[in-house]
C-alpha cells in the first residue's frame, strides 16, 4: 500500500523568529556551559553511583540509630522511679559500676528524664597478656600508623547503664546482644567503610582495608557533592513562570515523564540538605578535607605534637574528685537553668578542671552543648561557654556532625534528613534510568526533514 504524504518544506533563509533576542550571544554562552555542567552532573553520577546508593541507603537507616538501638534493648534505657522519687548519690553509683565493671568511670550522663537510667564511661587497665600482645603487635602498629596517616586514637569508653534508684547494674555496651544491635553496626560499616573494615587481611598493598572503604566512601560522596551542586544550577528555570512546573510531578504522564520529573523535582526540594550531608561527609575520609573545611570556615587550629586531638586523660586509673558529681550537677544547673541531659567529665587528676556538657532535650532540641568549666575543689565557674552567643563559624564547625547525621534540633530535623537521605538514595537509580532512556532513542525512520527550497516532496510510507 503507498500512502502519498505531502510535506510542505520551510526555506530557513526565510524564517524570522519572533523573538530575536534569544540567539544573543548571552543566550549561547548559556546553552554552551548548561551542556558543559550537564555532561559534568551526567558522568559523576554514573562514576559514583552504586556506591551513593548504598552510602545513602545505609544512611537513611542510621539516621535513627539511637532510637533504633534504645527500641531493641529497652532494658538499658528505662527504669521506674522511686515512689517519692529519690536517687540514691552519685558516689555510690559510680561504686557500683566500678566493683561491676573492674574499671574506672571517667564520665557520667544524667538525663533529664527521670524514667531513664544514668550512663557512666568506664576504661579498664590493660592485663599483663594484653600489653604483652600489644609490644608484640608494635611493628604492625606502627607500619599501620604510617600507612593510615598517623596514630590510632585511644579506644572510646565502654558505657555502662546503672538504674540510679537502686544502683543496678543493667549493662554495658560492649555485650549487648541483639540482632537489631548487630544490623545497626554492619549498616555504620557499609556507611563508612562499605563493610571492608570486616575484612582482616589488606586488600590493596599495606593499606587497612577500613581505611581504603573510607576512601572509596569519601570519593563518591565529593562527586555526589559535585552532582547536586551542578542539578541545582541546571534544573535552575529561566523564567520563573517555569518554577511551578519544575517542582511538580506529572503522575498523569508515562512511567519516563514520571522517572524523569522524580528525579529532578524530588533533588530539587531535598538539594539543601543534600549538600550538607556531600560538604562534610568527607571530613572523616581525608585528612586533607578535615582540614581545608576547617581553614575555610577560618577555625583551624594546628596539632600540638605534645598534646595530640582526642587524647583521654593520661591515667585513669588515678582519676580524683574532690567533691561529688551532685555537687557538679547542682552548679551546672545554677548557670544552665533549662531541661537537658548533663554530661560530667571525671578529672584525671587532682590538679585538672572539671568538664561540664549540657544539652537541651525536646523536640526541636539543638545537638550541640552549653559548656562548663569547674574548679575541682571548690565547684565555682572557671569558664562558660554558650553555643549561641559563639561566633557563626565556630558553631557551624561545632555542627559538623550534626550536620552531617541529622539531628541538628533533634528528632524535627532527623524526620526531614531522613526523607532527604531516602531521595538521595533513588537519585542515583532515576538519574541512570534517564541516561539510559537517552541512549535508546533512534533517529526517526524517513525523511521528513525541512529542505530548504521551499517546495513540496513525497514521502513514501508502506
Amino acid at each position: 500500500m503507498l500512502i502519498n504524504i505531502e510535506v510542505k518544506k520551510i526555506s530557513v533563509t526565510s524564517y524570522k523568529p519572533n523573538r530575536p533576542e534569544l540567539m544573543t550571544k548571552n543566550n549561547t554562552a548559556w546553552i554552551k556551559t548548561r551542556k558543559f555542567l550537564n555532561d559534568i552532573h551526567l558522568w559523576m553520577g554514573l562514576a559514583s553511583g552504586l556506591i551513593v546508593f548504598v552510602v545513602c541507603l545505609s544512611g537513611t537507616i542510621y539516621v535513627f540509630n539511637d532510637e533504633i538501638r534504645e527500641a531493641a534493648t529497652p532494658g538499658l534505657f528505662k527504669v521506674q522511679p522511686s515512689a517519692d522519687g529519690s536517687k540514691i548519690p552519685a558516689a555510690q553509683l559510680i561504686a557500683a559500676v566500678e566493683q561491676n565493671s573492674g574499671g574506672k568511670v571517667v564520665s557520667v550522663k544524667i538525663p533529664a528524664n527521670a524514667g531513664r537510667s544514668w550512663q557512666m564511661g568506664v576504661k579498664k587497665e590493660k592485663s599483663p597478656e594484653k600489653s604483652k600482645d600489644a609490644a608484640s603487635n608494635k611493628a604492625v602498629a606502627a607500619k599501620g600508623a604510617k600507612a593510615n596517616e598517623g596514630p590510632k586514637k585511644p579506644s572510646r569508653p565502654t558505657m555502662y547503664y546503672v538504674n540510679p534508684y537502686n544502683a543496678a547494674v543493667l549493662g554495658n555496651s560492649a555485650e549487648i546482644k541483639s540482632g537489631t544491635v548487630t544490623f545497626m553496626t554492619y549498616m555504620f560499616s557499609l556507611h563508612r567503610w562499605l563493610v571492608l573494615d570486616k575484612i582482616e587481611k589488606p586488600i590493596f598493598g599495606d593499606l587497612d582495608n577500613r581505611k581504603l572503604g573510607s576512601y572509596i566512601t569519601g570519593t563518591a560522596t565529593i562527586l555526589f557533592t559535585f552532582g547536586v551542586i551542578t542539578g541545582m544550577v541546571i534544573w535552575f528555570p529561566r523564567k520563573i513562570r517555569a518554577w511551578k512546573q519544575g517542582l511538580k510531578i506529572k503522575w498523569s504522564g508515562n512511567w519516563k515523564r514520571i522517572n524523569h520529573d522524580l528525579h529532578n523535582s524530588l533533588g530539587m526540594y531535598s538539594c539543601i540538605f543534600l549538600f550538607l550531608m556531600g560538604i562534610t561527609g568527607p571530613q572523616w575520609s581525608f585528612e586533607w578535607y578535615r582540614t581545608g573545611l576547617r581553614k575555610a570556615l577560618g577555625t583551624y587550629k594546628a596539632e600540638d605534637p605534645g598534646k595530640p586531638e582526642g587524647k583521654g586523660p593520661k591515667d585513669a586509673s588515678s582519676a580524683v574528685v574532690q567533691l561529688s558529681i551532685d555537687d557538679y550537677h547542682a552548679a551546672a544547673a545554677k548557670v544552665f537553668d533549662y531541661k537537658g541531659d548533663v554530661m560530667i567529665a571525671i578529672p584525671a587528676d587532682a590538679e585538672a578542671k572539671v568538664n561540664v556538657s549540657k544539652f537541651k532535650a525536646g523536640f526541636f532540641a539543638p545537638a550541640a552543648a552549653d559548656k562548663l568549666t569547674l574548679d575541682q575543689q571548690t565547684a565555682n565557674v572557671v569558664k562558660v561557654e554558650r553555643f549561641a552567643d559563639m561566633p557563626f563559624n565556630e558553631r557551624i564547625t561545632g555542627s559538623i556532625k550534626a550536620l552531617h547525621i541529622g539531628d541538628v534540633y533533634g528528632l524535627f530535623t532527623k524526620i526531614i534528613y531522613f526523607l532527604a537521605c531516602l531521595i538521595a538514595t533513588s537519585l542515583p537509580v532515576t538519574g541512570t534510568l534517564i541516561w539510559l532512556n537517552k541512549m535508546k532513542k533512534k533517529k526517526p525512520k524517513g525523511d521528513l526533514a525541512p529542505s530548504l527550497n521551499g517546495n513540496k516532496t513525497q514521502t513514501a510510507i508502506t
